[in-house]
C-alpha cells in the first residue's frame, strides 16, 4: 500500500514539476508530381505528454495535419503512413496545372500553419505544451528537381514554376 501511495505521489509531482512539453514541427517536405499530385513527408517531435496522449488515441497528430492540409489546399488528403514522428501524405490536386508552349506551370497553393494552435487548443492536454508549428525547414521540389527552400516560417507562399 505505502509503496502505491509513494508511486502515485511521484506520478502527481512529476505532473506538476515537470517542464511544460513541447511540440516541434521539425521538417516538411513536398514533392510535386507531373499530374498536380503531391507527396507530402511531415516530421516532427512529440513531448512526452502529447506521446502518451497518441499512444493512448486521444490525439492524432496524422489526423490533423491531414485536416489541415485538406482545409489549405480544398483537396482530398490521403494518409499513406504514421509513425511517433513522422506523417506521410498523398494530397490529389495539390497543384494547378496549367499547359504552355513548351512545358507546364505548376502552381501551389499558400500554406499556413498558424491554424494549427486552434486545434491543439481544443485537447484537454494543451495547458501542459508550448508548440512551434513552423517547420524547421519547408522544401517544395517541383518535377524537374528545382526546389524552393523556407526556414522557420508559420506561412509557406504560393509558388509557380514553369517546367519544360
Amino acid at each position: 500500500m505505502k509503496r502505491g501511495v509513494l508511486v502515485a505521489s511521484l506520478l502527481i509531482l512529476a505532473f506538476v514539476v515537470a517542464p511544460a512539453g513541447a511540440f516541434t514541427a521539425d521538417d516538411l517536405q513536398i514533392i510535386v508530381n507531373e499530374d498536380g499530385s503531391a507527396d507530402v513527408t511531415f516530421k516532427y517531435t512529440l513531448s512526452w505528454i502529447e506521446r502518451i496522449a497518441v499512444f493512448f488515441k486521444i490525439a492524432q497528430p496524422e489526423q490533423e495535419l491531414k485536416s489541415a492540409l485538406e482545409g489549405a489546399t480544398g483537396s482530398p488528403v490521403t494518409v499513406t503512413s504514421a509513425e511517433s514522428d513522422v506523417a506521410r501524405f498523398s494530397i490529389e490536386r495539390f497543384a494547378k496545372v496549367r499547359s504552355i508552349e513548351g512545358g507546364n506551370t505548376y502552381s501551389t497553393p499558400a500554406l499556413n500553419f498558424t491554424g494549427a494552435q486552434a486545434v491543439l487548443d481544443s485537447y484537454w492536454f494543451a495547458p501542459l505544451v508550448k508548440a512551434d508549428f513552423s517547420p524547421d525547414l519547408t522544401t517544395v521540389r517541383f518535377p524537374d528537381g528545382h526546389e524552393e527552400t523556407f526556414a522557420n516560417l508559420f506561412a509557406i507562399p504560393a509558388l509557380s514554376r514553369t517546367v519544360p
